[in-house]
């Protein structure tokens, strides 16, 4: 990987094997604008080749792990069909290419992780986050369909009944509820989400790298399945749902920092 190519919305470090991914618009809360959506399948495409490579760890730049999609920037293209096509092309294949790398990745979640900040996450293979974070996927909220993958990680990670009541409400969880209910693997205060990550690193590094490479690949042929099935609906129903007025209203609102009213009809 030559990381002068990439935008200085990602940082990278390689050490001992580990890349560390930081996603690096914190004045954004890290929110994923479209230079980075553009770049986001190359990072996993490379990592999976490069040799220096054996662990991926992505986290976030600031205060937060990742808000989502770039709503203010969704709003100064007017919800153009052809952004969420873009997104539909980019968001798909970087969900594929984590769970098709052999590679373990681990989501180190310093903050909240919403929307597709939240299904990031949850493409990881073990998330480890800080008790201060949040996760929701609240896609509902904007006038959009939760389907740049929550429908798809959700329901595999904690079950139907639970998915539905978040995806259909678009609550918040703490980081704790999140680990109660199996959504996420770890939870540790913020003074020792470092530490707790090179742990896991380390037991990676030391294990059996083949054997975990390969109850990795077993591991996600469910959800390989299940994005193979579900994601082009997915994301063909919230490229609809983004040209409807409850998501223009939605993205208005949140330019004049109010609460949408969305109606009936």
């Amino acid at each position: 990987m030559d990381f002068s190519t990439y935008p200085e919305q990602f940082k990278f470090d390689i050490t001992n094997g580990v890349l560390t991914v930081t996603l690096n618009n914190p004045n954004q809360r890290n929110a994923i604008m479209t230079i980075m959506d553009e770049h986001m399948p190359r990072i996993f495409f490379e990592a999976d080749r490069d040799p220096r490579v054996e662990i991926i760890v992505l986290t976030g730049e600031g205060s937060a792990f990742c808000a989502g999609g770039d709503i203010d920037g969704m709003k100064k293209d007017g919800a153009k069909v052809e952004t969420f096509l873009a997104g539909y092309r980019n968001g798909k294949r970087f969900m594929q290419l984590m769970q098709d790398t052999e590679k373990p990745i681990i989501a180190k979640v310093n903050g909240d992780a919403i929307g597709l900040g939240c299904t990031i996450a949850l493409c990881a293979d073990i998330v480890v986050a800080s008790e201060t974070a949040r996760f929701a996927d609240p896609h509902v909220k904007v006038g959009l369909t939760a389907g740049d993958g929550g429908a798809v990680f959700w329901p595999h990670t904690v079950g139907s009944a639970v998915a539905k009541y978040y995806l259909l409400t678009g609550d918040l969880m703490s980081a704790r509820e999140a680990k109660d209910m199996g959504l996420i693997a770890k939870v540790v205060a913020p003074e020792e989400l470092d530490a707790e990550v090179a742990r896991v690193v380390d037991k990676l590094l030391n294990g059996a790298r083949g054997a975990i490479s390969f109850t990795k690949s077993l591991l996600n042929i469910p959800l390989r399945q299940s994005l193979a099935s579900m994601v082009d609906a997915g994301f063909a129903l919230e490229t609809v749902s983004s040209q409807l007025p409850a998501h223009r209203e939605a993205a208005q609102a949140f330019v004049e920092k109010r609460k949408p009213v969305f109606r009936k009809v």
